[in-house]
């Protein structure tokens, strides 16, 4: 039987038969997906000043990283790495989506970013993205002060984990 689902991470919903391994939208693992009409989900957060910091900090990093992505997918000279470089250039945007519902932004900032035409060097950018982002949504996790935005940068880690994963499986 067909239901729908909903990611608690970004809201985004799904139509199928079971929830999906991972959110096709932000990448949010099994446990984040619910039934629809199960789903609490909210973006309507009060920030502290250091919450909010971190909020304004993790959509920087998620702008700049989205950028690059499509960057590298559009000069890569790989062809799995341009569908990889697309793929995650569309879940990073959606975790900018995420922290601009959060700081109640109208919308996501824009940047250009500079990427290589050498698969590997995107790769190994990647990765050093990837580990950047995972010590700071870590450390972002650690401070927080809301439930919800804990269980954001909590859900971020493994998602960017994933993406180091992906990144360190081609450089082998």
């Amino acid at each position: 039987m067909v239901k729908l689902w909903r990611c608690i991470i970004c809201g985004d919903p799904y139509v199928g038969s079971a929830p999906p391994q991972n959110c096709p939208f932000c990448g949010a693992h099994q446990p984040f997906i619910k039934e629809a009409k199960d789903a609490v989900v909210s973006f309507d957060v009060t920030l502290s000043e250091k919450d909010k910091a971190n909020a304004q900090y993790a959509l920087g990093v998620e702008v700049s990283n989205s950028s690059f992505y499509f960057c590298a997918a559009e000069k890569t000279d790989n062809s799995e790495g341009k569908l990889l470089f697309k793929a995650l250039g569309k879940i990073e945007a959606e975790h900018a989506a995420i922290w601009r519902k959060i700081l109640k932004l109208a919308s996501v900032p824009s940047m250009s970013e500079v990427c290589h035409t050498e698969n590997v060097e995107n790769l190994k950018e990647s990765h050093a993205r990837e580990t950047r982002a995972i010590a700071f949504y870590k450390k972002a996790a650690g401070e927080s002060e809301s439930p919800r935005i804990k269980q954001i940068f909590e859900a971020l880690v493994e998602i960017e984990t994933d993406h180091l994963h992906l990144s360190e499986q081609r450089l082998k």
